[in-house]
């Protein structure tokens, strides 16, 4: 398989573009690559459409694009299903619904690509996006959470038909197709737009007596209480699709999906980068001079760190294997711990002479003024 190529290229913006820029990028393709106006090779046009669109699903969003910069695709590759883009992973529909919808093209690439659209009969309900916190501990061990999403559902008493005992008739307008069509010409071209009904909204029929439970949507809504499995080293942003939990579907038709997108916590003593953990700890002066050995925090206990002779301030110490687990099974992270010497800032008549005898035994003094000496050759200005 060929490598990806750069999204900034695919969709032929700099790197630092705005939102309105890549936006509009996006829709300039999206209608150049639209199969319908490509006829002699719409397979190409499928796979280029699908490229852009993978591309914009990135860019146009903040968090995942700074993964990009960063990262490259791997940055991103656990925000999409099974670790490639698919076309339920795209999320921003709505930036180009009038390019299908009302630009005069039929409404084939538009059920194809998003499985949604102005068709007749059922329709698949919307997905939900749902935002949960977890803590590194929990992202080090993988965690099951517990969370509470409302939505919709089909009413019981109606069977989401929306009329009492069954009290509806077929739609005049459309004849129960639920669709109307309009044509126009355009120079040379036809053109036939289909539509939902005005009448019946695309149901294909008229309610005559409402279901007083739903008051004719078909829909109720509730709480439903979901268990979900937040994988060992997920990631900020990542995203777990959980299939049929969210809005239900009209007339019937299939139920949306629930989105839930992780946010790590910040934690008081670590900083995350990739499946490093960084942690900052202070030594003492006497710690650093004569070296030591210290207990330093990890997320599954205390390690032991060797400070040798003559540490200084900045110095870096790396805990193998101290990290977060790789989301894709890669192996561990390392912990690095970064040391500051402390300066004692109040000493006392005896300890200040005790220093000075110090320094003198090891040629301070001596060092500061050959120091001086050689800055007598320069003069300000």
């Amino acid at each position: 398989m060929a490598p990806k190529r750069d999204y900034y290229k695919v969709l032929g913006v700099q790197r630092g573009a705005s939102q309105d820029d890549i936006k509009k990028a996006y829709r300039t393709l999206a209608m150049k690559y639209h199969p319908d106006m490509n006829k002699e090779n719409p397979k190409a046009a499928e796979e280029k459409f699908k490229e852009i669109s993978e591309a914009y699903e990135v860019l146009a969003d903040d968090q995942k694009r700074a993964r990009f910069d960063q990262y490259g695709h791997e940055g991103v590759e656990g925000a999409f299903r099974q670790g490639g883009f698919d076309w339920s992973d795209f999320t921003h529909f709505s930036d180009i619904s009038d390019i299908f919808g009302g630009s005069g093209f039929g409404g084939s690439i538009f059920d194809q690509f998003f499985g949604r659209g102005e068709r007749s009969g059922p329709q698949g309900g919307h997905s939900l996006r749902y935002d949960v916190e977890v803590t590194l501990e929990e992202v080090a061990k993988g965690v099951e959470k517990e969370i509470r999403v409302p939505h919709s559902v089909r009413c019981k008493a109606c069977k989401g038909v929306g009329a009492k005992e069954g009290d509806y008739k077929q739609c005049p307008t459309c004849k129960g197709s639920g669709q109307v069509q309009r044509g126009s010409r355009r120079g040379y071209a036809s053109f036939v737009t289909i539509t939902n009904c005005p009448t019946c909204g695309g149901r294909g029929r008229q309610v005559l007596k409402r279901c007083q439970e739903c008051e004719g949507s078909g829909l109720v809504q509730t709480t439903s209480t979901i268990q979900v499995s937040i994988p060992k080293g997920a990631e900020e942003g990542m995203r777990l699709r959980i299939r049929g939990a969210g809005e239900a579907g009209a007339d019937g038709g299939p139920t949306g999906d629930l989105y839930v997108v992780i946010h790590l916590a910040d934690h008081p003593v670590f900083a995350r980068d990739g499946n490093d953990l960084l942690v900052e700890t202070m030594i003492s002066f006497t710690q650093a001079a004569l070296g030591t050995e210290i207990d330093v925090q990890t997320l599954d206990g205390t390690a032991i760190v060797t400070i040798p002779t003559g540490t200084q301030t900045g110095q870096v110490f790396r805990l193998k294997g101290k990290g977060l687990p790789d989301l894709r099974g890669r192996g561990q992270g390392d912990q690095f711990v970064r040391v500051t010497v402390v300066t004692p800032s109040k000493l006392s008549p005896h300890q200040k002479d005790l220093l000075r005898q110090f320094g003198q035994s090891v040629g301070e003094y001596e060092k500061s003024a050959s120091k001086k000496g050689f800055f007598r050759g320069f003069r300000k200005g």
